[in-house]
C-alpha cells in the first residue's frame, strides 16, 4: 500500500488516512489505488469493527482527481486516441465507495478541511461525519466539466434533497461547514483543535459497539431508500431476526438485566 494512503488497525478500529497533505490530498492513481486497497482490506477483515476514513494536515480532507495529473493522462489519451484515463470510475471511484457503503460495520469520516469532488463523495459514503468548523464542501465536478462521481448522484440527494443537490451540483460553490451541517449533510460539528480526537472517539464507540446490529442498521437504510413500505417491513423482519441471534444481544439484555454496561463481542 502506497504511503500516500496510511492504514492501521488497533482495538477494532481501522484507521484510514489520506496522506498527500501537501497536494491537498487529492486522489492521483497511487492514492487512488492504495484507497480502494485499504477499504477493501478493512471491509473483509473480521478483526476490524468499524473504519474512521480522515485526512493528514489541515488543509484538506480531499480536494478530489489530482487535476494536474489529470490532465497529462487526458493529453496521452488524445495521442494515442484512447479514453483509458476516465476509466478510473469504474476502476477505483466505484470500487472505493462500495466498499465504504457496503462493508457490515460503520465508517466514520473525520473531515478536517476542503471535501471537493470525489472527496465530497467519500465523506458522503460514510455512515457519521464528524466535521471541523473550518472545513467546507464543493460538488466541483460541474466547475471542470464532469459529472457527479463517487455516488455523489445517490448520497447527495438522500441526504438534502433533489431540489438542493441540484443546486449544488449545477452551481458549484464551497459552502462552510456550518452550512452544511445545517442541510443535513454534517451528523457532528466541532472546533477544528477537537476534530482528531472527537472524530476517534465517535469511531471507537463504534468499534466496540454491537457489530452485527450495526450492519444491519446499515442494510435497513440503504434497502428502505428504494423500496417500498412493504418491502421495508419485510426486510426489517429479516435483519430483526439476525441480529436478535446475536451473541451481543443476548449481552445486551443480560446486561440491562444486571443494570450494568454490555462489552460487546462483535458478533
Amino acid at each position: 500500500m502506497a504511503d500516500t494512503v496510511l492504514y492501521e488497525v488497533s482495538d477494532g478500529l481501522a484507521t484510514i488516512t489520506l496522506n498527500r497533505p501537501e497536494a491537498m490530498n487529492a486522489m492521483n492513481v497511487a492514492t487512488k489505488v492504495a484507497l480502494r486497497d485499504a477499504a477493501e482490506t478493512a471491509a473483509t477483515d473480521p478483526a476490524v469493527r468499524a473504519v474512521l476514513l480522515t485526512a493528514a494536515g489541515d488543509r484538506a480532507f480531499c480536494v478530489g482527481q489530482d487535476l494536474k495529473e489529470h490532465v497529462g493522462l487526458l493529453m496521452a489519451d488524445q495521442e494515442s486516441g484512447t479514453s483509458e484515463t476516465m476509466n478510473t470510475v469504474r476502476d477505483h471511484y466505484n470500487p472505493i465507495v462500495r466498499a465504504l457503503t457496503g462493508m457490515r460495520k460503520p465508517v466514520v469520516a473525520g473531515v478536517n478541511g476542503v471535501a471537493a469532488g470525489a472527496g465530497f463523495g467519500f465523506a458522503l459514503a460514510a455512515d457519521y461525519r464528524v466535521v471541523a468548523d473550518t472545513a467546507s464542501f464543493n460538488t466541483s465536478f460541474a466547475g471542470v466539466a464532469l459529472t457527479a462521481d463517487s455516488g455523489v448522484s445517490w448520497t447527495l440527494p438522500r441526504l438534502i434533497g433533489a431540489s438542493r443537490a441540484s443546486d449544488l451540483l449545477l452551481f458549484p460553490r464551497s459552502i462552510s461547514a456550518r452550512e452544511a451541517y445545517e442541510l443535513g449533510i454534517v451528523n457532528r460539528l466541532v472546533p477544528a483543535a477537537d476534530l482528531a480526537a472527537e472524530a476517534e472517539k465517535v469511531a471507537r464507540t463504534l468499534a466496540e459497539g454491537p457489530t452485527v446490529a450495526y450492519a444491519a442498521l446499515k442494510e435497513s437504510l440503504a434497502f428502505g431508500a428504494d423500496h417500498s413500505l412493504t418491502e421495508a417491513l419485510d426486510k426489517e423482519e429479516e435483519l430483526q431476526t439476525l441480529a436478535g441471534a446475536s451473541e451481543d444481544h443476548t449481552i445486551a439484555v443480560r446486561a440491562f438485566i444486571a443494570k450494568e454496561k454490555p462489552k460487546y463481542l462483535g458478533r
